[in-house]
């Protein structure tokens, strides 16, 4: 299959959610093979975990790390060409006196620079980027 989606950190960590959204989970199973990660939301999901004290949570978040996301979805780079798209957003968003957090503007420009559709349960975090198309799943 082709990939389609990037999925932000809130998508990935779904599962591990008390009362996961039915909505999501079954997005995520019907389009597998069609989705992919930015290696940024691999640091979030690295970095959250690692800042747990160790404890079975932590070990479960690590089997779901290493055993399902690792193996199941591409993870994508912040290279040049994201990294072109994300300065020239970054200097049009600051000359108009807004900011979106770092990170985000990473996250949007490796799926602008794949022609992926973003996929997010915030939409708001990523709506002041041109040219990404931003996806909510519920």
């Amino acid at each position: 299959m082709t990939l389609r989606f990037l999925l932000d950190t809130n998508i990935v960590s779904e599962p591990l959610r008390p009362d996961p959204s039915p909505g999501v989970m079954r997005r995520l199973q019907r389009h597998q093979g069609e989705l992919a990660i930015p290696s940024l939301v691999w640091h979030e999901l690295r970095f959250g975990c690692a800042r747990l004290p160790p404890s079975r949570r932590r070990n479960a978040i690590e089997r779901y790390l290493d055993e399902v996301v690792a193996p199941c979805f591409p993870m994508l780079d912040y290279d040049r060409a994201a990294a072109e798209w994300h300065a020239t957003e970054r200097a049009r968003l600051s000359a108009s006196g807004r900011t979106p957090p770092f990170v985000d503007g990473q996250i949007a420009a490796i799926a602008q620079a794949h022609g992926l559709t973003l996929v997010t349960r915030n939409v708001t975090d990523f709506a002041d980027f041109d040219g990404v198309r931003v996806k909510r799943w519920a």
